[in-house]
C-alpha cells in the first residue's frame, strides 16, 4: 500500500521528466557546433522535437528529463518540509480574548504598586519583578474621543492612587486645557 502511494504521488514528476526529454531532444537537434550557434537555432530544434508527441529515448535526452523531474520533486519536497513551521488550520481566527489568568503574572499582589488599566486589570510598576519575563514598559497611551472617559476613568484613578502615604512619589501632570 505504501509503495502504491509513493508511485502515485510521483507520477506527475515522471510525466514532466518525459516531457522534458523533448526539450533535451530539441537542444540536441538544434543546428550548430557550439552553444551560441545552437541557441540561434533552438526554435527549429524544438519544433522538430515536439512534432512527435512521444518522449525521446536518446540517452542524453533521458538524462535531461530525469534531471528536470528530480529537480522539481526536490523543490516540492523542500517547500513541503518548510511547511512544518506554520500552524496548520490555525493561521486565521486563532486569536482569543485574554482571561484573568493571562494577566495574573503582570499584576503586583499589593494593589497600590500597580497602574490601573481597567476595573479588573492592572500592571505592576515594579522595575524588577520576581519573574524577569513579566517586566513590561510602564508607558501607557490612552486614545479616545472627547467625552469617552479618558480623564475620569483612567487618569484620575491613577493620580489618586499615586498620592498615597505608602507610595510617596512626586509627579507632574501637564494639563494644557486646565480642567484638572
Amino acid at each position: 500500500m505504501n509503495l502504491k502511494k509513493h508511485l502515485i504521488s510521483n507520477i506527475p514528476y515522471v510525466m514532466i521528466g518525459l516531457f522534458a526529454t523533448n526539450l533535451g531532444e530539441g537542444c540536441r537537434l538544434a543546428a550548430g557546433n557550439n552553444a551560441s550557434e545552437k541557441l540561434l537555432h533552438i526554435v527549429d530544434g524544438l519544433s522538430a522535437a515536439f512534432a512527435n508527441p512521444l518522449p525521446s529515448l536518446h540517452l542524453t535526452d533521458l538524462c535531461i528529463g530525469a534531471a528536470v523531474g528530480a529537480f522539481l520533486r526536490l523543490a516540492v519536497y523542500l517547500k513541503g518540509k518548510n511547511a512544518k513551521k506554520y500552524r496548520k488550520n490555525m493561521e486565521y481566527g486563532s486569536a482569543r480574548w485574554g482571561t484573568s489568568e493571562d494577566i495574573k503574572p503582570y499584576i503586583d499582589p499589593a494593589f497600590e504598586n500597580n497602574i490601573i488599566l481597567t476595573q479588573t486589570e492592572r500592571l505592576t510598576m515594579n522595575n524588577r519583578p520576581k519573574d524577569p519575563k513579566t517586566a513590561r514598559n510602564k508607558n501607557v497611551l490612552i486614545i479616545g474621543g472627547s467625552g469617552s472617559g479618558k480623564t475620569r476613568f483612567w487618569l484620575k484613578p491613577n493620580l489618586m492612587q499615586c498620592a498615597s502615604e505608602t507610595y510617596p512619589v512626586s509627579f507632574v501632570v501637564t494639563d494644557p486645557k486646565g480642567s484638572l
